[in-house]
């Protein structure tokens, strides 16, 4: 899966998946946010939170480089470090 890397409101790096159903953000106080929205003109909703200091935005991103982009994009919390504390 790859992400497409684009401007939003509220945060200093905004990327989406492919399908545009999924986004990785990150906060300009060092907090990562994955995102899901069921369509196109839905607003985003912050599925999971965590501090970038705790695992890297880019280290979850490179992560997904092999796997396909699921169909529900609230499987990609599935992919998150099982130890990793909420924000």
């Amino acid at each position: 899966m790859y992400f497409v890397t684009t401007n939003r409101s509220g945060y200093v790096m905004f990327s989406m998946t492919p399908s545009e159903r999924a986004a990785v953000g990150l906060t300009e106080h060092r907090i990562v946010h994955l995102l899901t929205r069921a369509t196109r003109a839905a607003e985003w909703t912050v599925l999971r939170a965590w501090k970038s200091s705790d695992f890297a935005h880019t280290d979850f991103m490179a992560a997904l480089h092999h796997v396909p982009e699921p169909a529900d994009p609230a499987q990609l919390a599935t992919l998150l470090p099982a130890h990793l504390p909420p924000a």
